[in-house]
């Protein structure tokens, strides 16, 4: 009786959904020979409303965790970058790992996040279309999440917003290697990457923080967000071929009580049409 309400909420909200933090990304290192394939998606059955199904064990929080991302916020929450939050990811002259996972695409360097005296070391960054994240209830056609990870283990995140407009040098040269990676597995190299302009845009346009989660399974939770205020940019032509290679890819907003805002609403509708 649970999987045919289930299976009825899916076909109500497929049309929408035409389609990472944990796996598949390089937190956990891959096996040699790229990427497996993801045990996770973006509509139908493995889609984010049924990823608890998918592993009861391992997803659980996606169905039942209490402080669940992506979030809905408030731009009035926009506050300055305090002094004691930094970026800092070195040049990378000769480009950098560019991977098809699948479920997105990932870039593996170096870098740091100083957080009020808290080191952590960037793992990789990655790319959601459309945002996962919204403000003021308006979401942003991509977003771009720098994973970092602590000697204690435990996981920040910082997310650009990202609109249309001239493109960003820095997404330029990232966009460029995709007609490289068709399938997932596949691996090539950027262009030269130089995040000096992404670091003083980090440092001047403001930050919304928050505690939150992974946004693909597990969904574990005590993970740091932060978002930059202003979005970077990216013109129509780099907007399109990202998203005809990884296609839509972004987790619904969540609650603060961490329940899937789209489910409810269209559980509200499958009950508006039985009575």
């Amino acid at each position: 009786m649970f999987f045919q309400p289930t299976l009825l909420l899916l076909s109500l909200i497929a049309p929408a959904a035409l389609g990472h933090e944990h796996y598949g990304t390089t937190l956990y290192p891959r096996a040699e020979g790229g990427a497996a394939a993801p045990k996770f998606g973006y509509h139908g059955l493995d889609g984010p409303l049924n990823w608890y199904s998918l592993d009861k064990d391992a997803n659980e929080l996606c169905a039942k965790g209490t402080h669940q991302s992506p979030i809905n916020v408030a731009g009035s929450a926009c506050a300055a970058t305090p002094s004691s939050l930094s970026i800092k990811i070195p040049a990378a002259p000769h480009g950098a790992e560019l991977e098809n996972l699948g479920t997105t695409v990932d870039v593996t360097t170096n870098g740091t996040l100083l957080n009020a005296g808290k080191k952590s070391d960037l793992v990789q960054f990655h790319f959601h279309t459309p945002s996962e994240h919204a403000v003021d209830g308006k979401y942003y056609p991509m977003e771009v999440h720098f994973v970092f990870q602590a000697a204690d283990a435990s996981i920040s995140v910082v997310g650009f917003l990202i609109e249309l407009g001239p493109l960003d040098p820095l997404l330029g040269a990232v966009l460029a290697g995709l007609p490289y990676i068709p399938f997932t597995g596949n691996v090539t190299h950027t262009k030269p990457l130089d995040f000096t302009a992404l670091e003083k845009h980090f440092a001047s346009s403001g930050t919304y923080q928050y505690a939150g989660s992974l946004t693909t399974p597990p969904c574990s939770e005590g993970v740091s967000w932060t978002l930059s205020c202003k979005p970077l940019s990216v013109d129509v032509a780099g907007y399109e071929a990202i998203t005809d290679l990884i296609k839509f890819n972004a987790r619904y907003t969540q609650n603060n009580e961490g329940v899937n805002l789209l489910e409810h609403s269209a559980l509200e509708q499958v009950l508006a049409r039985i009575n």
